[in-house]
């Protein structure tokens, strides 16, 4: 047995020091000059001491073949596992063990409307696509040093890059930031538990849909589609953005902030670049995969997004035709299924052929739930409807022009090509203007509000159409010369179309806005530090709103009376060094299970958040909540109350010892960014996991987010800021920028987290036109 372990202890530090090895090997060159074949003429490729990219070209092909190039240095790995996902190809790496996620993917066929999208791009998108492959390419056939450590560790070396590759993982974010079709699951599943007062409590916008559909869901495998969702795709996407005219600022021009909020992982999504050539200047934030600028100025204007969580997705319950299953039925009649066959390689087993079927709405997701066809109602099945499912999406094409606009009508003419996921996108030019534009194909339903699923065959609740893009919200320069937005409701009462019925609470909309507003009270002129230093205010107006009916209705006792008083002088400041943002987040937990956990059953995980709006209601208009139903007994408020704050302190002093004065709110709040292959591989998950204690909640514009249903991390910080940017149009090179972990994918890379702490800590970098301090310099050139 002594000779086996360090036998086997000799073989781990072998592969150990291999790995390292082959990591060295893999970083990218930097200096020097590299040949290449497809470039028309030389380009610069400057990085500052961050590893970001300046990329100076004679040309925009070359410069886009550049940024193929360095996306393929620097995130490889990244890029590869994007594709496979989306093609639903994972199961060649990783064997049985992603088959699950294959056949959903290619049940849905987004990479193959990404081919079918690809031809219908103008020649000049199709242009840069092909270029910034050329680049991928060139790095992968000429680039110098071996993959990635990843490829030797999973035994697997990429194809060629294509065109399409360019385009699909956008598919895949459309899909899941419109997300409705997750929402509606929930309420179906709920329909059949729940009076129609008690869905109306759960979702305040609304379930009028639920209450006569609800008979519809019977015996529909509703369950198991709710169980195909990744766990990375449960916790809710959000984004912050603001803009001020020059009439609000020191500098006389107008300020612009966003950070989009997205799942965690390690590298992040963005990658920071600046290109420069004829016709084209662009700073900002990238996704390596794609050739163009998401996020970012080009010079004349900037932009930023957020998510509008408007409904343009459905689930059609569609009934089979008598006798025939290769049939369901329509207004006009029964239909044939659109058929096609998916041939699904995997790793270590044999072929699986996946048979997909589509309707007259969309694919048959219900088929990939394992024996659907026996657990489904009388010969039902469910299809989604989605706009950034089909052949004809373009929205690209709006990104490549988006790049090139020079003022607002470029602007807006742009985005009309903009089609999914819907975005409110904020402006603002070095002329002095500010607007808003939420493009999108928003669906016009003939009847219903797209809450839950609506049966297919009747056609009663088809989509007849888009919205008129000329009436989608827009607003040029609004005289009070500020435009906020944190995914709450864009329209009025009085807007004439349907969006949502549902839209995200307003508390962080609400405190940027109360932040800009003192500044105009007291006479300050805001400046790019200002809006930084809001970009990491902590202060929650949930905390505010729902600690005072949990503090007015608990009865304290001698376990809770320390922790009571700490709450009581808590200003709702979510600081990972105090106590206070711990003792409420776990109370406020708890306090959602022993709500309503009893009437939601199996669904709860699903529902459970930490929900301080509809807490504060059941506790202060709806007391019924508070009863357990299981129970002879009818139980209080106070002793819900009590009771959940008693199980909070429990938990927290089983982690963190039974002295308040030790507490931390970072000690729980950790941002986690999570190497999804490495972290399963002992010797190289604390190089590949990245982890910081860090500030902020669910609800404060500093976004901390968690999943509260997690049993062992319920609060750790894995959805947030990724990045984040501050815009000055009176002089764009003083514009700042961060991201959340490094520009290198690799962690043995000196750039893989050299801006965590930074991020955490609210440091920033430019992008100036002329990169700052030491730079090394590479020059790509073309293959003689």
């Amino acid at each position: 047995m002594r000779w086996f372990l360090w036998g086997a202890l000799a073989e781990l530090a072998l592969a150990a020091l291999a790995a390292a090895i082959a990591g060295w090997s893999t970083l990218p060159t930097m200096e020097g000059r590299i040949a290449l074949t497809g470039l028309g003429a030389p380009v610069v490729v400057l990085r500052d001491a961050d590893a970001i990219p300046h990329i100076e070209a004679q040309s925009q092909a070359d410069a886009y073949f550049a940024l193929g190039f360095v996306h393929a240095q620097d995130r490889m790995w990244q890029m590869e596992q994007q594709r496979r996902l989306v093609a639903g190809r994972l199961s060649e790496i990783f064997g049985e063990r992603t088959l699950g996620t294959d056949r959903f993917m290619r049940t849905l066929g987004l990479y193959r409307a990404a081919e079918q999208s690809l031809a219908r791009l103008s020649p000049p998108v199709r242009a840069a696509l092909d270029a910034y492959t050329a680049g991928v390419n060139a790095y992968l056939e000429e680039g110098r040093g071996a993959l990635a450590p990843e490829f030797t560790l999973t035994w697997h070396s990429p194809e060629p890059w294509r065109p399409a590759d360019c385009l699909a993982f956008g598919k895949l974010m459309a899909l899941f930031l419109a997300g409705n079709w997750r929402r509606e699951l929930l309420r179906a599943r709920l329909a059949a538990r729940l009076t129609p007062k008690q869905l109306a409590a759960l979702w305040p916008d609304g379930g009028g849909d639920l209450v006569t559909l609800s008979e519809l869901y019977r015996g529909l495998p509703l369950d198991g589609l709710a169980a195909l969702i990744p766990d990375d795709l449960r916790v809710a996407d959000a984004s912050n953005e603001w803009v001020v005219a020059g009439s609000r600022t020191r500098s006389g021009k107008p300020l612009l902030a966003n950070d989009p909020h997205l799942r965690f992982a390690a590298p992040i999504l963005w990658y920071l670049a600046r290109l420069k050539a004829p016709g084209l200047s662009l700073a900002g934030a990238t996704v390596p995969g794609a050739p163009f600028h998401v996020l970012g100025h080009n010079g004349r204007i900037a932009w930023g997004f957020t998510n509008t969580h408007s409904d343009t997705q459905d689930l059609f319950v569609e009934r089979l035709a008598d006798g025939d299953p290769g049939r369901y039925l329509t207004p006009e009649g029964s239909a044939p299924f659109q058929v096609r066959a998916e041939i699904i390689l995997v790793r270590g087993g044999d072929p699986v052929v996946q048979k997909v079927r589509a309707t007259r709405h969309g694919p048959v997701i219900s088929d990939v739930v394992p024996r659907a066809a026996d657990e489904a109602g009388p010969g039902s099945v469910i299809a989604l409807a989605f706009p950034g499912l089909g052949g004809d999406d373009l929205t690209p094409q709006a990104i490549y022009r988006l790049n090139r606009a020079d003022g607002w009508a470029a602007f807006v003419a742009a985005l009309r090509d903009f089609q999914a996921p819907q975005q409110n996108v904020v402006y603002a030019d070095v002329d002095g203007n500010i607007g808003f534009y939420a493009p999108a194909r928003v669906p016009v339903r003939r009847n219903g509000t797209g809450l839950a699923p609506v049966p297919g065959w009747t056609g009663e609740y088809d989509w007849t159409g888009w919205l008129p893009r000329a009436e989608l919200p827009k607003i040029l320069n609004p005289p009070v010369g500020v435009i906020v937005n944190a995914n709450n409701r864009i329209v009025g009462a009085a807007y004439p179309h349907f969006l949502a019925a549902h839209w995200e609470a307003d508390f962080r909309a609400r405190r940027i806005a109360e932040r800009i507003e003192a500044a105009r009270t007291l006479g300050i002129g805001l400046t790019v530090e200002d809006f930084l230093a809001l970009q990491r205010d902590t202060v929650s107006l949930a905390a505010r709103r729902v600690l005072p009916p949990m503090l007015a209705g608990v009865e304290p006792n001698q376990r809770t009376r320390d922790s009571l008083e700490l709450l009581a002088g808590w200003d709702g400041a979510m600081d990972r060094r105090r106590a206070e943002p711990l003792i409420f987040t776990a109370w406020l937990r708890e306090l959602n299970r022993a709500l309503y956990a009893d009437e939601l059953g199996p669904a709860f995980d699903d529902y459970w958040r930490l929900r301080p709006e509809v807490v504060a209601q059941m506790l202060t208009a709806d007391p019924a909540w508070c009863d357990v139903v299981t129970t002879p007994g009818t139980e209080t408020c106070a002793e819900r109350l009590t009771r959940a704050l008693e199980r909070a302190l429990d938990w927290i002093e089983r982690r963190f010892g039974a002295d308040p004065t030790r507490w931390r709110w970072g000690a729980a709040h950790r941002a986690r960014f999570r190497h999804r292959v490495l972290e399963s591989v002992p010797l190289a998950r604390r190089l590949a996991n990245l982890e910081i204690e860090s500030a902020g909640g669910d609800h404060t514009v500093n976004r901390g987010t968690g999943d509260v249903s997690d049993p062992d991390r319920p609060f750790a910080h894995i959805h947030g800021a990724g990045f984040r940017a501050v815009y000055d149009l009176g002089n764009l090179d003083r514009s700042r920028f961060v991201i959340a972990t490094g520009q290198s994918g690799n962690p043995l890379s000196p750039h893989y987290r050299d801006f965590l702490e930074r991020w955490r800590d609210g440091g920033t970098v430019r992008l100036p036109a002329a990169p700052e301090g030491e730079v090394k310099r590479l020059v790509l050139a073309p293959r003689d």
